[in-house]
């Protein structure tokens, strides 16, 4: 009998021993899952805020390059204009440079918009968008803060030299602007 009550015990402190170990482990790595889970969740939180941060950057510097790049094409539409008006002298017969740079000093700045068939005397105003003929001109619906300047330079009574300036403001009161020269010749005798 003596050694069934050894066996009964050896038992009971076996499964005790079990039962213990168990709740013990059990224990121990519910609060290490706890740990866990707060460590990886606070790892995601802080990659989707860099997600976050990023395309907020791309969304403003998009911004900029799209202010960018209309400032260079109207600064180009400047160049073009200058352009046409001296092609229409040569065609009406008159002299190439007639209507462009004869303001009486050595450098004269104008301004111009697409529709415009001379040039006038800069009078700094804005550029509107017409939304209607989807066009830049100082006649439209919507107001813009894009700013052109044309500076023509006579160098030569052969050659003139035609600088297009296109100034905006950027968001957090910076300006940005675009600058194009391009040299008009007297090629045809």
């Amino acid at each position: 009998m003596m050694n069934d009550a050894k066996k009964i015990k050896r038992t009971n402190k076996t499964y005790h021993n079990a039962l213990y170990s168990l709740f013990f482990i059990h224990n121990s790595s519910s609060g290490q899952a706890l740990i866990e889970a707060m460590v990886s969740i606070s790892i995601l939180t802080v990659g989707f805020l860099g997600i976050l941060g990023l395309l907020s950057q791309s969304l403003s510097l998009n911004r900029v390059v799209s202010n960018s790049y209309v400032g260079t094409y109207l600064a180009t539409e400047g160049l073009e204009i200058v352009k046409n008006i001296m092609d229409s002298n040569t065609i009406q017969g008159n002299a190439w440079n007639t209507g462009v740079g004869d303001c009486g000093s050595q450098v004269c700045e104008y301004e111009a918009d697409y529709q415009s068939l001379a040039l006038s005397a800069n009078q700094d105003r804005a550029l509107y968008f017409d939304t209607m003929a989807d066009l830049y001109s100082y006649s439209g619906d919507k107001a813009t803060g894009y700013h052109r300047l044309i500076k023509i330079e006579k160098l030569n009574p052969d050659e003139i030299r035609v600088t297009s300036i296109v100034s905006w403001p950027e968001r957090g009161g910076a300006n940005s602007s675009v600058d194009l020269e391009d040299h008009f010749f007297k090629w045809r005798p």
